[in-house]
């Protein structure tokens, strides 16, 4: 909203009478009925014969004004006051043309003329807008505030002393003058919409949301401010609603650029991720350099699988000037990128760990004690995820193995211990850590405080927040496992812990850590929550195969619904089923369908189904006969749930660390023969597998047994692995 001048289309009538009184007298009617053309024409009319009529000069300049004609209204206010020099009324005409065709210093002097004949608010007040103006914002303040030294009740005058200290940056003195804008004149649209506004950047967005609601009534074809209500109402998280205002707002502006970013954010909050994908095209053919609507395009694109298109937009709005947010979600990403290499997962890490992360501290810690065989470790876990116990089943499998007599466990939570509900067998030696809100800094004194000899890393790239914390070196040795399955690309970490499967010895030089391997399964895993029992195969009643996976969708790449396709049409009458987050939406569903059908698969063929609590998720594997690992990221927990609910996962062993992790688990587990060598593999063995209902019935109903009788699931010795590694790491070998 801008300044508003005072008395711009106000005309001052004289009262006096002349030998055209009858003639003037009609011309007043016609404009004060706003008939401007007649009432001009009779205004010109008198000045024929009388050219110097200063009443008509002067009504015929405010019509000139009025109208927008401002070097006409110039012009006639000249002639004006050449005739009657004190004619304050005149001064006010000329100052506000002028200053409309940018001849300041002119209107300034017109102004100060003004003020010299008629000390009035109204005087002031346009003396100020016009330094507003001209960026001379205390000056501008000066002239306001005399205004409502003479007028304290005047709107107009409140309203543009905000605007002033709004352009000045000082917003929360913008705001108090606005609301005694507001408070004085009810119905001042202006000062109400610039009121919720401020206090929406001043992130009082709920005290907001009604001044703008007030003034959408009052301006309702303002598209603007239904996208300024739209954003209060998001930061309220009312997603609804705000998707509702951003609709109307584009209504009445499709063009409006900003409006289809802010519902693109909206519907993403929402996980409406394909209607999110269509507000972002919008904005970008609106406007295509605008660095964040391609990177929240590319994460949306990233969350429907679209990896290749996601890292392309990245790219695009790191180059275009959101490097740090870009090059962030391109390092989380690229593992998962078909299309990249080891090489490129190594380089774009490190690109951002280099430009992002503090420089890695190297001092020595004066409080670490010297390690000796037979004392006591203290061994730290970093996590934000104990509380999620499907998730967490390696590493509660080896914390509730540990050799309390030779280890001493500290468990460092961004969760309480109130919400860790199954897993965790607490003994009463550990110690729990809760490091809610911490930052790194306060974590890493928390640290070192505990004299931790070896910190483990088990978040990586899920918490990129953390990140930093590893740089502070709170510990002698830092060590990246579980949620690891590339390099981190950052220096400070000593060591990352993989196994013979996920991390061949020729790939160690896309490495910047060392590289530490245990016997069997890096992800070796115990389950000790409930679940549901296993079913017999579905097709033995059915008559047809299911093939499913319940794997997030950011996994479920083009190439991936290719291989799938291609699957589904060898094996007659079959069908698919996907569950996961990403599907709970009806345009999500199309979205992923359409994918399906660029390779002729219908969409009676494919089940898609959004999220359920984790039993019920984990009862959708009674409806599968075989489960389609993804790639290049294959499942890590979808794997081992799916086994666990004895169905098999068909995988092939990729070109990476995280395109290995089910043949890890899958041949720790004894079910190396699911485990292809190429895609190719993968694709024969789901086809023979479907055609082999008895092998089926087989696995199904020994598969949990086989389990439990195998390497994956002996936590024990994996804990003996895992603690002769962290001796080695701190005292050396011996």
């Amino acid at each position: 909203m801008g300044l508003q001048v005072s008395g711009s289309h106000r005309t001052d009538y004289t009262q006096a009478l002349t030998e055209h009184e009858n003639l003037l007298a009609k011309a007043l009617d016609h404009h004060r009925a706003g008939r401007l053309g007649e009432a001009s024409g009779l205004y010109q009319k008198i000045l024929q014969s009388t050219p110097d009529h200063i009443d008509a000069l002067y009504l015929l300049g405010a019509i000139a004004h009025q109208t927008g004609q401002s070097a006409q209204a110039v012009a006639l206010m000249r002639r004006a006051l050449a005739v009657a020099p004190d004619q304050a009324r005149c001064y006010k005409i000329l100052g506000l043309g002028l200053m409309t065709l940018g001849m300041e210093d002119e209107a300034e002097a017109s102004f100060q003329r003004l003020i010299a004949l008629d000390d009035s608010p109204d005087s002031y007040n346009n003396l100020g807008v016009l330094r507003t103006r001209q960026e001379r914002f205390d000056d501008a303040i000066a002239a306001f505030q005399q205004a409502l030294g003479r007028d304290p009740a005047y709107a107009t005058a409140h309203y543009n002393l905000g605007t002033t200290y709004r352009a000045k940056g000082e917003i929360g003195t913008a705001a108090e003058c606005f609301r005694r804008a507001v408070d004085t004149a009810p119905e001042h649209a202006q000062a109400l919409a610039a009121l919720g506004q401020v206090l929406q950047t001043l992130a009082r967005a709920e005290e907001a949301v009604p001044f703008l609601k007030r003034a959408i009534v009052l301006l309702p074809h303002e598209a603007d401010l239904y996208c300024e209500l739209g954003d209060a109402l998001q930061t309220l998280h009312q997603l609804s609603d705000a998707t509702a205002a951003y609709q109307r707002s584009l209504q009445l502006n499709p063009s409006l650029s900003r409006a289809w970013y802010s519902a693109g954010c909206a519907e993403s909050s929402r996980k409406e991720y394909a209607a999110a994908i269509a507000c972002f095209r919008r904005a970008l053919q609106i406007h295509p350099a605008w660095p964040e609507a391609q990177h929240n395009l590319g994460q949306v694109f990233f969350k429907m699988g679209q990896v290749e298109e996601a890292l392309d937009l990245f790219r695009q709005a790191s180059a275009g000037g959101a490097p740090a947010l870009s090059q962030a979600a391109i390092a989380v990403i690229i593992p998962g990128s078909p299309a990249s290499d080891n090489q490129a997962i190594l380089d774009a890490r490190r690109t951002w760990a280099q430009s992002e992360l503090p420089q890695q501290r190297t001092a020595e810690h004066s409080s670490h004690r010297v390690k000796s065989g037979d004392q006591q470790l203290r061994i730290g876990y970093v996590s934000s995820f104990f509380q999620d116990h499907n998730w967490m089943k390696p590493v509660w499998g080896l914390i509730n193995h540990h050799d309390r007599r030779r280890f001493e466990i500290h468990l460092f939570s961004d969760a309480p211990a109130s919400q860790i509900q199954h897993g965790y067998r607490s003994h009463p030696q550990d110690r729990f850590h809760d490091t809610t809100g911490f930052s790194n800094e306060a974590l890493a004194q928390k640290i070192e405080h505990a004299e931790i000899d070896l910190l483990v890393d088990l978040n990586g790239y899920s918490t990129m927040r953390r990140l930093p914390l590893f740089t502070l070196r709170p510990a002698k040795v830092v060590v990246g496992w579980f949620n690891m399955y590339a390099t981190t690309g950052i220096t400070s970490y000593d060591y990352l812990i993989g196994d013979d499967w996920v991390i061949p010895p020729e790939e160690e030089k896309f490495y910047c850590e060392k590289i530490v391997r245990v016997p069997g399964s890096y992800l070796t895993f115990e389950v000790s929550y409930p679940v549901p029992a296993v079913a017999d195969p579905p097709c033995l009643t059915r008559g047809a195969i299911t093939f499913g996976c319940l794997a997030s969708q950011y996994k479920i790449t083009d190439d991936v619904i290719g291989a799938w396709s291609r699957i589904l049409q060898h094996v007659p009458q079959s069908s698919l089923i996907l569950k996961n987050g990403a599907l709970g939406s009806s345009g999500a569903r199309q979205f992923v369908h359409g994918l399906f059908e660029r390779h002729h698969i219908a969409p009676q063929r494919v089940r898609l189904e959004g999220p359920s609590d984790h039993y019920r998720f984990l009862e959708t594997y009674g409806e599968i006969d075989i489960a389609l690992d993804t790639f290049p990221y294959n499942g890590g927990t979808t794997t081992t749930e799916a086994i666990w609910q004895g169905v098999p996962v068909v995988t092939f062993s990729g070109d990476r660390w995280v395109s290995r992790t089910s043949t890890s688990i899958l041949q720790s587990a004894g079910l190396g023969e699911l485990v292809g060598q190429r895609l190719e593999d993968y694709i024969s063995l789901a086809i023979s597998l479907a055609n082999s209902p008895d092998r089926l019935l087989d696995l199904r109903r020994n598969m949990r047994s086989r389990l439990c009788d195998s390497p994956v699931c002996d936590t024990q010795s994996f804990a003996r692995n895992m603690e002769r590694l962290y001796s080695r790491m701190v005292i050396g070998p011996g």
